[in-house]
């Protein structure tokens, strides 16, 4: 019997009991939808993922894509897999039904899509990333443009990109340098580089709209003279048909140390006269509209680490539970069988850390999902300004944490199969590679910090902030109703209030001494913060899986939720605790890093 890709009761478990996707359906938006659709479209999802991925997975891994010097090529199967899904009508199952989507809560299609992320990787980003294009279009273009660039998109017909970064900036926004000038029909022409570009060019689709970020000549300087354009691989005529090759060229391809399924490009716009491009929204806005594509991205790039994550953890804890070797401590004869490794107590401890980072990682990412949901869809404004409240603070740690803590639980899967971990015959060192890449891109784990520290929480006052600490004390009231969970709910409240102690002193501390030191362990105050949602998280889940063993369930069930309890008791005894020194780092200001001189190192 081979490894499952992930453990169906545990998606479930997230959707129906957790985050209570059936009371969704109960909203306009959803009100086509019940539980038997929800799990039709997992079912579906999960039948493309083993029928067309999973066969291709570690073939796509050894054939990275090639450039010929006029055009890309890579696997058919690549293509054959996407339309499948495309097909199904996965390919936008959260937009409108006119715009032929499946008009689905954004929680239950993460939960739909969840065998596909697992299975297809950075494969899958050339659906997803055009769907976060469409979005952006659809809030920030106008009509003309959604009929123009998104119905194709939406159809399968189109892809889409975002292109930010170029070779001399980097994360440095503020500093771009490619130009838009107007042209006489009310256009724009565009000249300039950028780099990493996912998806910037294949032959996957009829055409790629690229949105670019560039400055319009004359705009001022920093990141309040960025517009965003929308500029077409090939222009499209009137009646939608594909007209003339823009000036979009392809430059080269990077090669990666995984994902390599989706090409990562590097892409020159406008050698000649410059590439057709067209102003989205207003001039000198384009940061703000981008954010919305970028925020959207942000989370799924951190919901694909939780799931590789929890791929690698399935896999490895099959191959625990079958693979016969070494005799425990206490035998003494050396004549009975060896035990499955699964009974060697340090095996258990990686199983149960994994299970801890990757559970954890992916119960933050649909949270994030259901905050989205609310954001558009709950019955009150209030209720929709507080969602948007709390998402818009979470993102940085929604983006972070699965990414950071995601490689981290790989790493231990590989630890577990010892040395068929690290061969190519097993894919758990596939999956530590594509997960490798989620720190990094959309924002490094350095820039999410600052912006946590930085802007996120002193917001508005440090309004997104005290909500969201509202929102874990609600569920640290809800614990200590429990006898058995008491201890937790404590343990969560005084690691909450030494976080606010942190935060209280190092805000303090910004206005009194130099910014840049004050700031300079701001990753510790990510990690700090982040493993207190986790362990908020892991409390929320303890306290369903209490109740629900008090109600002595079928013996599948009780196992199932005894597992979640463990996990919650091994993340508050062995992660929580270190929250008190990432804190003490943040707070006493200690300046070893900032301190150290280039010329030490």
């Amino acid at each position: 019997m081979s490894a499952p890709i992930l453990n169906r009761r545990d998606i479930e478990f997230y959707l129906y009991e957790m985050f209570n996707v059936e009371a969704l359906t109960q909203r306009e938006r959803y009100q086509d939808h019940d539980r038997s659709t929800f799990n039709g479209a997992i079912d579906t999802a999960q039948a493309i993922a083993e029928k067309y991925f999973l066969p291709i997975r570690q073939k796509v891994d050894a054939n990275e894509p090639t450039f010929d010097g006029e055009k890309i090529h890579m696997l058919p199967e690549i293509k054959v897999a996407l339309d499948a899904v495309t097909d199904a009508g996965l390919m936008a199952p959260t937009a409108d039904f006119d715009m032929g989507g499946m008009q689905m809560p954004l929680v239950a299609a993460s939960g739909a899509f969840a065998y596909l992320s697992a299975v297809a990787s950075t494969t899958l980003g050339y659906i997803s990333l055009t769907h976060a294009n469409c979005n952006l279009i659809e809030a920030h273009g106008s009509n003309e443009q959604i009929e123009k660039w998104v119905v194709p998109m939406r159809d399968g017909r189109f892809a889409g990109t975002m292109a930010m970064t170029e070779p001399g900036a980097g994360s440095g926004l503020a500093d771009l340098t490619t130009t838009a000038i107007k042209d006489d029909h009310g256009n724009y022409k565009l000249s300039g580089n950028k780099i990493f570009i996912s998806g910037g060019d294949h032959e996957l689709n009829e055409n790629i709209v690229h949105l670019v970020l560039a400055r319009v000549k004359g705009a001022p300087k920093g990141v309040k003279g960025i517009s965003l354009f929308i500029v077409p691989k090939y222009l499209v005529n009137d009646d939608g048909s594909l007209g003339e090759r823009n000036e979009v060229a392809l430059a080269g391809l990077f090669h990666k140390m995984g994902g390599r399924g989706h090409t990562s490009t590097a892409l020159s716009f406008g050698e000649k006269d410059g590439a057709t491009a067209y102003l989205v929204g207003e001039e000198n806005k384009g940061l703000l509209y981008m954010f919305h594509m970028m925020n959207e991205a942000r989370i799924l790039v951190g919901t694909g680490a939780a799931l590789t994550a929890l791929t690698g953890y399935q896999y490895s804890l099959h191959y625990a539970k079958e693979r016969p070797q070494g005799r425990l401590l206490s035998c003494k004869d050396p004549y009975s069988p060896p035990v499955n490794i699964i009974e060697h107590p340090d095996v258990r401890r990686m199983l149960l850390t994994q299970k801890a980072y990757s559970e954890g990682a992916y119960a933050l990412c649909l949270y994030g999902h259901q905050l989205a949901d609310d954001e558009k869809t709950a019955p009150s404004e209030q209720e929709r300004q507080q969602a948007s409240l709390v998402l818009d603070f979470l993102t940085p740690i929604i983006k972070s944490w699965p990414s950071e803590y995601g490689p981290k639980s790989n790493d231990l899967a590989i630890q577990v199969m010892g040395g068929h971990g690290y061969i190519n015959e097993h894919p758990v060192e596939l999956f530590y590679r594509d997960n490798r890449l989620n720190p990094i891109h959309e924002g490094t784990t350095g820039v999410q910090s600052l912006d946590l520290m930085c802007r996120k929480v002193p917001m508005n006052n440090g309004k997104g902030y005290n909500a969201f600490l509202e929102v874990m004390k609600s569920t640290i009231d809800d614990a200590l109703q429990q006898e058995e969970l008491a201890q937790y709910a404590a343990q969560l409240a005084a690691a909450i209030d030494n976080l606010q102690q942190v935060t209280t002193e190092v805000l303090a501390q910004s206005k009194q001494q130099q910014i840049d030191l004050v700031f300079s362990n701001s990753v510790s105050y990510l990690t700090m913060f982040g493993h207190i949602t986790i362990a908020w998280l892991w409390l929320k889940q303890a306290v369903i899986a209490n109740v629900a063993l008090a109600n002595q369930p079928h013996i599948d069930d009780q196992q199932f939720y005894q597992g979640k309890m463990q996990a919650m008791k091994y993340f508050f005894h062995s992660e929580l605790p270190l929250t008190y020194h990432w804190g003490n780092l943040v707070k006493n200001i200690d300046s070893t890093c900032f301190d150290t001189k280039p010329d030490w190192l």
